[in-house]
């Protein structure tokens, strides 16, 4: 694998991360406008539109970047120390602005306000207990694949969290 430069590297993220959100919030806006109310449905068509494209952004920038695009992930590639704390951060600064960026797309492209407020309130100890199930699976993933089958990355975290959508 050729080393980039940390401002290309960063940049990859940003625009990796900007796509994987644009299609989140995108794919997500149209299933609930073609679901006709059905919840499942339209949770169906976010769950493939979001395992599909990350599958691609994955096989496209895992050379430039590694194709992290959330910071839980690059925080544990730095605790395990494969990418030094300075890089850590501009990744995670490149993932915010990226998700952030992507966000305001989608709700361009639907020309919905850029920036709204949720409406749906997301915590409580239930939330919360399944977002660490779904990062350490993810994290799980990566890692065991990364070390014993590392063709296979973009297919299992892009299955993993098609998966994770039902749960």
């Amino acid at each position: 694998m050729r080393h980039f430069p940390l401002p290309q590297r960063a940049a990859a993220e940003a625009l990796g991360t900007l796509l994987l959100v644009a299609t989140v919030v995108g794919s997500g806006t149209m299933a609930e406008a073609l679901a006709g109310g059905n919840a499942a449905l339209a949770l169906l068509g976010n769950t493939l539109a979001t395992g599909a494209i990350l599958t691609v952004l994955i096989l496209v920038f895992v050379d430039l970047s590694g194709a992290h695009f959330n910071p839980a992930v690059t925080l544990a590639f730095a605790l395990r120390r494969e990418l030094r704390p300075v890089h850590a951060a501009a990744y995670i600064a490149a993932q915010i602005a990226g998700g952030v960026s992507g966000a305001i797309l989608a709700h361009a492209m639907f020309e919905l306000p850029l920036v709204q407020l949720s409406q749906t309130a997301r915590t409580g100890s239930g939330q919360w207990l399944a977002e660490v199930v779904a990062t350490f699976g993810l994290l799980l993933t990566i890692f065991v694949c990364v070390r014993f089958r590392p063709h296979a990355v973009a297919y299992a975290v892009g299955l993993y969290i098609s998966a994770g959508y039902w749960f």
